[in-house]
């Protein structure tokens, strides 16, 4: 009881200004203490989780991609044209219920990632998890872009078929646009709406992924646990300063 009233008394003693630079200093020795190999395991699969529950959830949720102009599907470049000369016969409305369906078809795709990248995440090595860990700001969104991709791509296909088959004006699209391809000159277009949404549906996941993966090695806050604070808090890490 002695030493606890001494204790007290100690700190009443002591100024804001030193009290912060003990709390300071004890989180300095921590982040500077080197994490072993399970933490660094455990910590760089647990933010590739939290990182990918993050990007899941704003990219499926509803407008995900509309409503982001990072990762917003446009009408496509290529086809400005046909976009114009629809537009200019009154059927602009067309032109944007369609882009509409594009983004809603890559926003209901983007809600079946998340057991393909757990799956990911469980097979990773402990040289992949080292690699990320020293990595560049991207490394995490790199190895799950190469460990999933093709597994991503077979999911997302039938539901952005499926969307853009709700929409009337691809009945239209294929017809017109190999007509346009057989005019001598032009450049050829693509008329696979299918492979351009799946596309651009990957594209968008992976920028929302690589955000979430800069927050948690840059921003402190981001690191929702002790283990992430250590990991991706130790100042040994030179990657991460």
């Amino acid at each position: 009881m002695k030493k606890l009233v001494l204790l007290l008394f100690c700190v009443m003693l002591l100024s804001c200004d030193q009290l912060q630079e003990i709390v300071e200093s004890a989180g300095q020795i921590a982040t500077n203490t080197a994490p072993t190999e399970s933490e660094v395991n455990n910590g760089i699969k647990e933010a590739l989780t939290v990182g990918i529950t993050n990007a899941v959830f704003q990219t499926s949720k509803e407008d995900g991609f509309l409503n982001n102009s990072l990762i917003k599907i446009p009408f496509p470049p290529e086809a400005a044209k046909v976009e114009k000369a629809v537009r200019n016969i009154g059927l602009g409305n067309k032109v944007d219920q369609f882009v509409e369906t594009l983004n809603h078809g890559a926003e209901k795709a983007a809600a079946k990632a998340t057991p393909i990248f757990t799956n990911a995440i469980k097979q990773m090595t402990i040289e992949d998890v080292y690699n990320v860990w020293r990595g560049d700001k991207d490394a995490a969104t790199q190895y799950l872009k190469q460990a999933t991709q093709s597994n991503l791509q077979n999911a997302f296909r039938p539901v952005i078929q499926n969307a853009l088959d709700q929409v009337e004006i691809t009945k239209y699209w294929n017809p017109v646009i190999n007509t346009y391809n057989q005019i001598p000159l032009v450049q050829k277009m693509n008329p696979d709406l299918d492979d351009y949404v799946l596309q651009e549906t990957l594209d968008g996941l992976f920028i929302v992924l690589a955000q979430e993966e800069e927050k948690i090695r840059e921003n402190p806050m981001a690191r929702v646990s002790d283990l992430l604070r250590k990991v991706f808090g130790y100042q040994g890490q030179s990657s991460f300063n």
